[in-house]
């Protein structure tokens, strides 16, 4: 059977790749994907009266993207934005939770830092730039401001966001807007303060945006996509792929039971299973092989209200690396969206594991239960044990933009548009987040679609 596009990963990115190449006018595509069910680590399970996410809970609306993409699908009356409480976030602190100040006077009031940390604020926008190519995250902030700064408020987001630590990750791919602060700007505080000056919104979840979600979690958003692609494109689950083959100018896809052909192939899989499925081609396939992955645990907890010493009243908290805790953080879903624990009752999500502890992803679901409970009853006070508990565990969950990863991924596309017709396209290259999968699947549609015109 002859395609005109493949696509190999029913996840966010290829449903939604797959959506946008059908609105260009693209109609021959076959979607191929592993697992039993599509949306790969967007997935909802609902019991018992509560909504838990096994993985990301929604988007931020600063972008237009997945805004965009719900109302194609007819489902902007689900979007579900954050509470107000959102915008109430914590840091752990010698044992405690401090709220993270969102202006510059609560900023030199909160005792979140020591007033030496505070005052290399000062001095930051007299430090020159440095020409780098690149730098890890931990360099450019030590650099650029102190290493309390570090230790208390990047080590967090960067562990929040990626489950990966600052001392490895790279500045420049992890966090392009921070490089191109000190690039165009000179600075942090000059770029921020030129970024103000344009600023046009603001939310709840702070500077970057409204948090949001769906009334019955990410889930609608997969099955809005599949219910649309259901009856237009061939898509098959519990499909597995064993070796891809270049064939003159087309692409041959084989299964277990079938092989297909197809003019444009599109990888929307992690990048150690296009690393798998590209081994005949050594360079490409060592290239990819080269983007690490970080383990991720997530344990919900729920529980009946009055069941906390500390009820949560916020977003949740980050946990810094110089704690020396045995979690990540904490997400407080039903202060977030309120609809995500039934009426008297809490729902809150424990991250475990990253690049920081990989070891503990080696636990039992028993075992991550314990170690989850235990750091809550520690951190927040547990009077009652919670009544429902749920574990998900992605030992290849998020993928590391390490030092390095601009480039290698330029070199990937650029061997994808060598060989002729193979394209990339995943959180594993150019940002991990929702948003971030859906932009990119608009500019990969056009891309495979150029590419089919010109054939």
């Amino acid at each position: 059977m002859a395609y005109d596009v493949l696509i190999v990963g029913g996840g966010i990115s290829g449903l939604s790749l797959a959506f946008y190449l059908y609105q260009r006018g693209v109609r021959n595509i076959l979607l191929l994907e592993k697992a039993s069910r599509f949306g790969g680590k967007l997935h909802t399970v609902i019991e018992k009266g509560y909504i838990v996410e096994t993985g990301p809970n929604g988007f931020l609306d600063n972008k237009p993207y997945t805004l965009q993409l719900a109302e194609a699908l007819n489902i902007t009356s689900s979007l579900y934005p954050s509470s107000s409480q959102a915008a109430k976030r914590f840091i752990l602190k010698n044992g405690k939770l401090i709220e993270i100040p969102t202006s510059p006077l609560a900023f030199f009031k909160s005792p979140i830092l020591s007033l030496k940390a505070k005052l290399s604020i000062l001095k930051e926008p007299f430090i020159p730039a440095a020409e780098l190519s690149d730098e890890t995250v931990a360099s450019f902030v030590y650099r650029r401001l102190c290493k309390e700064f570090l230790d208390y408020l990047i080590d967090p987001m960067v562990a929040g966001i990626y489950a990966g630590r600052a001392d490895q990750l790279s500045i420049k791919a992890a966090f392009p807007a921070i490089w191109q602060l000190e690039k165009r700007y000179g600075g942090l505080i000059k770029g921020m303060i030129h970024l103000m000056k344009n600023r046009k919104r603001s939310g709840p979840a702070g500077p970057g945006g409204t948090l949001t979600s769906f009334t019955k979690g990410v889930q609608e958003l997969i099955d809005a996509l599949c219910a649309y692609l259901e009856d237009k494109i061939e898509l098959r689950k519990a499909t597995d792929v064993k070796e891809i083959n270049k064939s003159g100018k087309s692409w041959e896809i084989h299964t277990e039971k079938e092989t297909y052909k197809a003019k444009a192939l599109v990888l929307s899989t992690p990048a150690y299973e296009a690393s798998r499925l590209l081994s005949k081609y050594k360079e490409l396939s060592n290239l990819l092989s080269k983007i690490p992955y970080g383990p991720i645990a997530v344990v919900a907890l729920a529980f009946k209200e009055g069941s906390l010493a500390r009820t949560p009243d916020g977003f949740g908290f980050l946990v810094p690396s110089v704690e020396k805790r045995k979690i990540l953080g904490c997400l407080w879903d039903s202060c977030v969206f309120p609809n995500r624990a039934p009426e008297g009752k809490l729902l809150m999500r424990v991250m475990l594991c990253g690049t920081r502890q990989p070891e503990v992803c080696h636990l039992t679901e028993e075992e991550l239960f314990q170690t989850a409970i235990d750091e809550i009853d520690a951190i927040m006070g547990v009077k009652q044990p919670p009544e429902a508990t749920w574990v998900f565990k992605h030992p290849r969950g998020i993928p590391q933009y390490t030092l390095g990863h601009t480039e290698r991924v330029e070199a990937i596309f650029k061997m994808g548009k060598e060989l002729g017709g193979l394209f990339f396209h995943s959180n594993a290259y150019m940002g991990v987040g929702l948003n971030d999968c859906i932009g990119y699947a608009i500019e990969r549609s056009q891309e495979v679609k150029e590419f089919l015109q010109e054939t």
